[in-house]
């Protein structure tokens, strides 16, 4: 699978037992229909929120990317507890893509520093993330 920033090859990483796709040019994540609900755990609830958090931002500068399934533009969605992280979504519902840094504040929203997966993403990418 390309990249939908930079159009680079991405690689498949196995983040908590969940098959990401990460691109090594630009450290951003594709994550496939249903994995971000994997990723954020295992209370029904929390995975609700997270999901049911998302608003449409239809006055977004920020480049318009297209999915690397279906190869049509990707809304720009609002998410975070505060909505606060701007994200793409495929408008067929084919996944999520993050640019760097996203997918670990979006689940740290949530989650709080301390949820495993934010301590892994930490380990893996290296993320020196202020708060902003």
């Amino acid at each position: 699978m390309d990249c939908p920033k930079c159009k680079e090859a991405m690689i498949v990483l196995e983040l908590r037992q969940i098959e990401i796709d990460y691109c090594t040019s630009c450290s951003g994540i594709w994550l496939d229909k249903g994995e971000l609900e994997l990723l954020v755990g295992d209370q029904q609830e929390q995975q609700d929120t997270v999901l049911s958090d998302f608003v449409p931002q239809h006055r977004s500068k920020e480049k318009a990317y297209r999915c690397p399934i279906c190869r049509k533009k990707m809304e720009k969605v609002l998410s975070g507890k505060q909505h606060q992280i701007l994200i793409d979504r495929c408008h067929n519902h084919h996944g999520l893509w993050f640019d760097a840094g996203e997918l670990h504040l979006l689940i740290e929203s949530y989650s709080g520093k301390e949820d495993p997966v934010v301590s892994l993403l930490n380990e893996m990418f290296r993320y020196n993330l202020k708060k902003q």
